[in-house]
C-alpha cells in the first residue's frame, strides 16, 4: 500500500522551504501565520534578536466579541486590521509574509489584504 502523508507534515516541509528564503530584520520583521480551524493568528517577529514585535489573534479578548466564530475569512480580515494598527502604533510599515505552508488563498489572502489597506507594505 501507498503510504498517505498527512496534510500538516506537508505544509510543515513547505514551510520550511519558505524559512530558509525570508528572514525577519529589524527594518523590516516577518509576519508569521497560523491557523487552525477555530482560530486565526499572526506574530511579527525580529528573527535577528528573537522576539515578538506585536501579535493578533481571534483569540484576543477585544476581537472576540467583534469576531464571533474565529475561523472564517472575516475574521481574517479582522485580525488583519488590528495587526496593522498595532504594528504602525509600533513604528512597524514594511514587513515580509510568510504564509507559514498554508496557500495564498481564502483566510491568508482576506488577512493580507487587510493589512495592505490598513497601513503596511509587503
Amino acid at each position: 500500500m501507498i503510504s498517505q502523508t498527512a496534510k500538516n507534515e506537508k505544509r510543515k516541509r513547505v514551510h520550511t522551504r519558505i524559512r530558509r528564503k525570508i528572514s525577519g530584520k529589524p527594518e523590516r520583521p516577518r509576519v508569521c501565520i497560523f491557523r487552525s480551524l477555530k482560530h486565526f493568528s499572526v506574530q511579527v517577529i525580529d528573527d535577528l534578536s528573537g522576539t515578538v514585535l506585536v501579535s493578533a489573534s481571534t483569540n484576543d479578548k477585544e476581537l472576540r466579541p467583534r469576531i464571533g466564530n474565529g475561523g472564517n475569512v472575516s475574521a481574517a480580515k479582522e485580525v488583519g486590521k488590528v495587526l496593522a494598527e498595532r504594528a504602525i502604533a509600533k513604528g512597524i510599515r514594511s514587513i515580509v509574509l510568510d504564509r507559514g505552508g498554508y496557500l495564498y488563498h481564502g483566510r491568508i489572502k482576506a488577512f493580507a489584504e487587510a493589512a495592505r489597506e490598513s497601513g503596511l507594505v509587503f
